[in-house]
């Protein structure tokens, strides 16, 4: 007899297309998202997903040989769609025969998504709207991540539960379609479930498990946060269109509208081009992250956090959180 037959049913699905027990992926976190937290999920029965961010093709092929020697369950890797090397990465994914590979942060290239699945991997795309989401599956995309303006990271305009409400009905009795943004309970997860979701996806609930290589500082602010202190970043430029970063609000976040109306100026000035200025202000979010995640600048670096960050209050291991999740989402649909 299965812990959790009610949860366990609705997530069958999810689960089975990712190999894993339970249809819970982690978001891919840059720095956080690394070998010990990916395997540490999925050794606890959620499914590991290394964030591959700026990594050169060496870097993550070094993450997924470690990553591999600590679990030998299945786990995925998340490649950002405008990084100039990605047919490389697609290929270290290709040889280390990673079963799943999730596209992000815009449009695939030509070409990303088949040259995944000649591989013989899964991929997961993350359409911003119902258009874009028909427009994937029918690019060969595997299964769908809607994620919501309440996550943490890059975020879209679009609340999750509205997300949720025009994608769902629409392709999820055909397809595979996992929520995230903003979960932090399991009651959360009972519902989208029962929306007809494959599975949830969640980042800011794992960021602070005992497992994550986070800074005790970084840690601390996010025991310290709540949801309204998670804000998103302000574009200054219409003409350098920046995706919204939603982080606590501390120096680096006031850092950040000053780094763009550098980078602003300079493009006006012709000193760089557009794909220059769009480059800098990417870099500059990699650089911050790392200063906050790595070294616990907590006042300069970047505390990227959903707005579920004031669900988190404590260090606890990966197994106990995913206990919680699922302890929460059965009593909630026993209860129904």
């Amino acid at each position: 007899m299965m812990a959790y037959p009610r949860a366990h049913a609705l997530m069958k699905r999810g689960a089975e297309f990712l190999g894993s027990e339970y249809a819970i992926l982690c978001g891919a976190m840059s720095w956080v998202s690394e070998r010990n937290l990916v395997s540490a999920i999925s050794n606890a029965g959620g499914f590991g997903v290394i964030a591959c961010g700026a990594m050169t093709p060496e870097l993550l092929d070094a993450e997924i040989t470690a990553t591999k020697a600590l679990t030998s369950k299945p786990f995925g890797v998340n490649l950002i769609t405008m990084h100039p090397g990605l047919f490389d990465l697609i290929a270290v994914c290709a040889r280390h025969s990673i079963g799943l590979v999730v596209l992000a942060g815009g449009i695939p290239p030509k070409g990303s998504i088949e040259a995944i699945k000649e591989a013989g991997a899964k991929v997961i795309c993350i359409p911003p709207t119902l258009a874009l989401a028909k427009k994937y599956l029918r690019s060969g995309a595997d299964a769908l991540v809607i994620e919501g303006m309440e996550a943490g990271g890059h975020i879209g305009p679009v609340s999750t539960s509205v997300l949720a409400q025009e994608i769902l009905p629409e392709l999820a009795a055909d397809h595979l379609v996992f929520v995230a943004g903003g979960i932090g309970r399991g009651e959360a997860i009972a519902s989208y479930l029962e929306m007809g979701a494959a599975g949830v996806q969640l980042g800011t609930r794992f960021a602070c498990a005992s497992e994550s290589i986070a800074h005790p500082a970084f840690k601390a602010a996010f025991f310290r946060g709540n949801a309204r202190d998670a804000i998103a970043s302000v574009q200054v430029d219409p003409r350098l269109p920046v995706i919204p970063v939603r982080a606590l609000k501390n120096k680096g976040t006031e850092e950040f509208t000053a780094k763009q109306l550098e980078v602003a100026k300079l493009l006006d000035s012709g000193a760089i081009e557009m794909g220059e200025a769009q480059l800098q202000i990417e870099h500059f979010w990699a650089g911050a992250l790392r200063r906050a995640v790595i070294d616990g600048d907590v006042e300069n670096g970047s505390l990227m956090a959903g707005q579920s960050v004031g669900m988190v209050s404590k260090e606890e291991p990966v197994a106990d959180i995913i206990a919680t999740l699922m302890q929460e989402c059965e009593a909630a649909l026993a209860k129904r």
